[in-house]
């Protein structure tokens, strides 16, 4: 394995190598560094890090346990698979982590209302849940497609009082909402905070949300070395824009004989041109305002995508992950619907635990590296989220 000690990142200019920065007009730029010096400046604060580690304690629930899926690995017949509960949080994903941290930074900057995209919902419920526990204005921007499918949390997002706009242009999916977000932003970005909803987008956002989520591998690194007196050979967890994974890789970058891999969506298949592995498939580009990995034409634009999992189904990633692909540190594999599907029944009827369509992603990765591996060996999964939201979706899918 490639041993690789990573320093600080991004760099002043919100580089991760040739990864990230600040692809947006002057007046946006502008806002941009602004959100950079007020966060720079507001979570040193005593204040603040107090207020949201209460939070993470009291409301969210946190620290998230790690479990021992014991018959999973023993069904698989190899490695041993632990699970990061991030399902357990408030609101059922890690999404909380961040939003908290967004929702109390648009707080203290004095802003009015907070504007967000979402896929398959989980970052708009955490956000219309954090908005409302501050109290401030939530404006949730998604895919018509993606209400359609995920009306548990479109519901959860209505209860908790945002305004849900439903994004009818393009393919009416994860990207498309982004935009409409942006559009909706740049009419007052003085008093509207954008909360992107992944470790994606123009500099500060990929590491301010990469910094709130570093949570999950903070506490996992601890965990799973007070259970098993050593680090676990390998961590995984799924990639949409990517931010679970920088969430619980964060913790263990460092620690050179631990593999890490990101688990992308392979939809039907990485030839059928109905996917969105955007690591596998991409090439560098520009999408959002950051440079990235990108699927996309020859011109440059970004092209449909399509997941199962409504969180994933996103033609670019994470600035970070396109420089730790690049260097090394971090493999990326895919894994089909079909797949998905498989680990999405297995968990939960092996173990009681429903996992979300795209924490299935990882899971399914899990089972067949497992299968390959030492019964000594062990595997860390970042458990994203539950399934609550994509049970119908599922029943109606399977015929069950």
């Amino acid at each position: 394995m490639k041993a690789v000690t990573l320093g600080a990142m991004p760099d002043e200019l919100g580089y991760f190598g040739e990864f990230g920065g600040q692809y947006v007009p002057a007046e946006l730029k502008a806002v941009m560094d602004e959100t950079a010096k007020a966060y720079h400046e507001i979570r040193q604060t005593p204040e603040f890090q107090q207020e949201l580690a209460e939070l993470f304690t009291h409301f969210v629930g946190r620290p998230s346990p790690i479990y021992h899926a014991k018959r999973l690995s023993a069904q698989q017949g190899g490695a041993q698979i632990y699970l990061k509960r991030e399902d357990l949080n408030h609101t059922g994903a890690h999404k909380i982590n961040h939003c908290l941290g967004e929702a109390l930074l648009a707080k203290h900057m004095g802003k009015t209302k907070v504007i967000a995209e979402t896929g398959a919902g989980q970052h708009g419920v955490a956000l219309a849940t954090a908005c409302a526990l501050v109290g401030i204005e939530c404006e949730i921007h998604m895919g018509a497609i993606d209400i359609a499918k995920e009306h548990p949390n479109v519901s959860k997002m209505k209860i908790l009082g945002c305004k849900l706009v439903s994004v009818d242009f393009g393919t009416q999916t994860l990207k498309d909402a982004v935009d409409s977000a942006f559009i909706e932003f740049m009419r007052d970005p003085k008093n509207f905070f954008y909360a992107i909803g992944s470790v994606v987008g123009p500099h500060p956002f990929p590491m301010m949300v990469r910094d709130f989520q570093a949570i999950i591998g903070t506490e996992a690194h601890q965990q799973i070395l007070a259970m098993r007196g050593q680090m676990p050979d390998v961590v995984t967890a799924c990639v949409g824009g990517g931010s679970n994974a920088m969430g619980i890789f964060t913790g263990f970058l460092n620690e050179s004989d631990v593999e890490l891999v990101g688990v992308e969506p392979a939809g039907l298949g990485l030839d059928s041109g109905q996917h969105a592995a955007t690591i596998a498939q991409g090439t560098p580009g520009e999408i959002h305002g950051f440079k990235c990995y990108l699927l996309q034409d020859e011109q440059g634009e970004p092209l449909p995508v399509y997941s199962i999992a409504s969180g994933l189904d996103y033609p670019g990633v994470g600035p970070q992950h396109s420089y730790l692909k690049q260097i090394g540190r971090v493999n990326y594999e895919s894994i089909t619907d079909k797949e998905c599907l498989d680990a999405f029944m297995t968990l939960s009827r092996v173990e009681g635990i429903i996992p979300a369509l795209e924490s299935a992603h990882a899971v399914a990765y899990a089972m067949k590296r497992a299968a390959t591996m030492s019964p000594e060996a062990s595997i860390l999964v970042c458990l994203s989220g539950r399934g609550d939201k994509d049970t119908d979706f599922v029943i109606n899918k399977l015929g069950l």
